[in-house]
């Protein structure tokens, strides 16, 4: 049995960065631009009014001063002559400021009478011209690896990138195994239950960027496994579901072997998920998860989110425990590393009163999973003890 640290060190070693693709600015949401790109231009291009008003020089600006207006500039409508002494331009925000001009005077501050304006008295001292290459020149780089916010697609457009390169998504098999598991909406026997891990799982994989396939149950015979294993090929990581402990019925580890599987480990010291295994079958990574609801949902949280993030390229593949103090005091921890359910709630942390890896429903009221390493002491309140936000 590793530790957790230990296994997330053999899983990232399974987890190769994908290659690279070429896709349309409209389609990088979400996505991992994996190489830097440069400005096709300068923003603004050109000096540009910050707001509605009227261009002249700045050295003619004073109370009750008069002025001719020549002509105006809209945005995408410049003036072609230059502004000369007396002279000013109707002007509006985005709009080229013309030849002569280097001050604009907002029309608030303005009368106008005809081709004449006059200034009031309280004129202030901003410009109000947005310079050339305010904003960014053209050149400058846009760096990788960096997934891709809504902002950043504004800027890679405001630099006219029209093709972003990205990290391929992940491809994802999803392998739940069990003779008791049917699908969500599907009548269960007597005996049986549903499905859910692999759509929480699912779910969690999509988020990250993958492109998940949901395979049909694998049911607890090495005939059934050897056909799900064969409709997951060309997926870049296998994950199988159930079937990864040491009981009679618990086929995943020696179908896989017997198909060639790599191992890597088997059993981490931690609560829940103690029975994980990892390693590679035909190229692609492959980690067998818990079948313990919770157990899959929190090994999936810790390790196969970190083993994506490797695969898009990103640099910060394990998410930064935070701190928050405790709610509620704690018992001593066992010799395992424990991911408990959480509550974070006005900046403290309360942990549930129910650990059991089955509980789907306190999984889905944490917010956190509060991290116990082995044999933590007794814990009061207002000790501050580290967490992962979920």
């Amino acid at each position: 049995m590793i530790s957790v640290a230990e296994a997330l060190a053999e899983v990232l070693a399974l987890a190769n960065p994908l290659n690279v693709e070429k896709i349309p600015l409209r389609n990088a949401a979400g996505r991992v631009m994996v190489r830097n790109v440069a400005a096709t231009r300068t923003q603004p291009p050109f000096a540009a009014s910050s707001m509605d008003g009227y261009a002249l020089r700045h050295a003619e600006v004073e109370p009750d001063a008069m002025f001719k207006v020549v002509g105006e500039a809209a945005a995408g409508h410049r003036y072609e002559g230059d502004v000369r002494p007396g002279q000013a331009v109707r002007i509006f925000t985005g709009a080229p400021v013309p030849e002569g001009a280097d001050f604009v005077v907002i029309q608030e501050d303005v009368t106008r009478r005809g081709d004449l304006i006059t200034l009031g008295h309280t004129i202030g001292t901003k410009d109000n011209i947005r310079p050339a290459g305010g904003d960014f020149a053209k050149g400058q780089m846009l760096d990788a690896p960096r997934l891709l916010r809504p902002a950043d697609i504004a800027l890679l457009a405001s630099m006219n990138i029209a093709q972003v390169p990205v990290s391929r998504k992940p491809k994802v098999a999803i392998m739940a195994t069990g003779d008791e598991l049917v699908q969500p909406g599907e009548k269960p026997g007597q005996d049986q239950i549903i499905a859910s891990n692999s759509y929480g799982l699912a779910a969690l994989c999509e988020g990250l960027g993958a492109d998940v396939r949901l395979l049909p149950v694998a049911r607890d015979t090495t005939a059934s496994l050897k056909q799900a294993f064969g409709l997951a090929q060309g997926a870049d990581l296998i994950i199988t579901i159930g079937g990864a402990s040491v009981g009679d019925h618990d086929l995943v580890a020696p179908v896989a072997a017997e198909m060639g599987m790599q191992q890597s480990f088997y059993k981490v010291a931690m609560r829940p998920g103690k029975p994980l295994m990892a390693g590679r079958l035909h190229g692609a990574a492959m980690i067998g998860l818990p079948g313990n609801p919770v157990s899959a949902m929190v090994c999936g949280t810790v390790f196969v989110a970190p083993m994506l993030r490797k695969m898009l390229g990103l640099r910060d593949v394990s998410e930064t425990p935070q701190q928050a103090p405790l709610a509620k005091p704690l018992p001593a921890n066992g010799p395992r590393t424990h991911y408990m359910r959480a509550q974070l709630k006005n900046g403290s942390l309360s942990a549930a009163d129910s650990q059991d890896s089955s509980l789907l429903s306190v999984l889905s009221t944490a917010n956190a999973l509060l991290i116990r390493p082995p044999h933590d002491p007794p814990r009061d309140i207002g000790d501050s003890l580290p967490y992962l936000p979920i």
